[in-house]
């Protein structure tokens, strides 16, 4: 009854580790700062219901928020693009979804981080193409050489995600410049994901649209202004890119929310200084929750960016153990082959419950 492409898809193992817990859980499993939406992007929102902005806008969004957007990539990431290269959608997973299906034929490989986040297998599989693991090297970043090797005649797409979910690490200058170059050598188009490029505390946000033109960058406003709920992404990239992107767009979506959009505006022209306190935030729960690890003997990479960690844990059952014991993570093997052997801990919750859970995983896991 139902086609193939759907049927072998597998339901997120985020979500149902999500799913399964109890009502008291504390949650190291969902990706989602525990932030409120800052006044000054609520108030934007209540500005346009109450001045009745609520019809269809355009299909690639309001021009306010794309031409914000412009002088944004080119404050903040180095590359220009013009209005009518940038499209704003339902979240940035719709903006990957749109980028995958104007991109993928039947057949066609796209590389993806193995470890990596879990929509880029599924998104490419429901695009009929085939998702390629490139496994990451000893410091859970993406290598240049693991990529050459990757590559086949059937190769489309490579998926970059810096700072990455769910290791939060980030890549070097010289690895983004490198894998810029073997996408053009080999007429390949990145698709660079870039939701936590604010979350980074060691290091540096690179955009490959720096080195090439070769590259559908995706954002969006969900992590930065605390606003998953508001269900706002963009994708910008060459004009014959969105071109083909946005004849998806206007039959499945027509629109991303046109109240939301007017909060997006005020979140990318307004103050920073809501992010500047959330990423000194994170970096003070990350460094307790390194701290607990590291006293339980745990190894883990240390996290750049995001607000994820990876550490090792050899015991399969362990996510299940915690779980019961009232603490949700999700499974390595959630994103990928190579995540065999960790778990993903999101550290977007409050220090005091990052404290209680080192507790119970103490006790649990040593």
């Amino acid at each position: 009854m139902f086609c193939e492409r759907v049927k072998n898809i597998d339901i997120s193992g985020i979500r149902k580790m999500f799913e399964g817990a109890g009502p008291n859980a504390i949650n190291l499993g969902l990706g989602q700062p525990d932030f409120d939406t800052p006044e000054h992007i609520k108030k934007a929102a209540i500005d346009a219901i109450n001045n009745g902005f609520t019809a269809y806008t355009v299909n690639l969004g309001i021009p306010e928020l794309r031409e914000a957007l412009c002088r944004k990539f080119e404050r903040e990431n180095h590359f220009t693009v013009m209005p009518d290269e940038v499209m704003i959608t339902s979240g940035a997973s719709e903006a990957l979804h749109l980028a995958l299906v104007a991109l993928i034929d039947r057949g066609d490989d796209v590389l993806i981080p193995d470890p990596g986040f879990v929509s880029y297998s599924a998104l490419t599989r429901m695009a009929g193409g085939r998702a390629v693991g490139v496994p990451l090297g000893e410091g859970l970043t993406v290598r240049p050489e693991e990529v050459n090797e990757s590559i086949t005649p059937r190769t489309k797409v490579l998926i970059i995600n810096s700072p990455s979910n769910p290791t939060g690490t980030v890549q070097r200058e010289h690895e983004i410049k490198a894998l810029a170059e073997i996408a053009e050598d080999n007429g390949i188009t990145i698709i660079s994901d870039e939701v936590y490029e604010h979350f980074i505390y060691e290091g540096e946000h690179i955009s490959p649209a720096q080195f090439t033109d070769n590259v559908i960058t995706i954002n969006g406003v969900s992590k930065t202004y605390a606003m998953t709920g508001w269900r706002i992404g963009y994708a910008a990239a060459r004009k014959e890119y969105i071109e083909q992107m946005l004849k998806v767009h206007q039959y499945i979506q027509a629109c991303a929310n046109s109240i939301a959009q007017k909060a997006a505006q005020a979140a990318i022209e307004g103050p920073q200084d809501c992010v500047s306190e959330m990423r000194a935030s994170f970096r003070a729960r990350r460094d307790v929750l390194l701290e607990g690890l590291c006293a339980m003997g745990i190894k883990c990479i240390r996290p750049e960016g995001a607000f994820y960690a990876f550490p090792e844990i050899e015991d399969e059952d362990a996510p299940q153990r915690l779980i019961e014991n009232g603490i949700i993570v999700v499974p390595g093997t959630a994103f990928g082959e190579n995540g065999k052997g960790h778990i993903r801990i999101s550290y977007s919750t409050s220090i005091e419950n990052i404290r209680r859970a080192l507790g119970i995983m103490e006790k649990v896991l040593c």
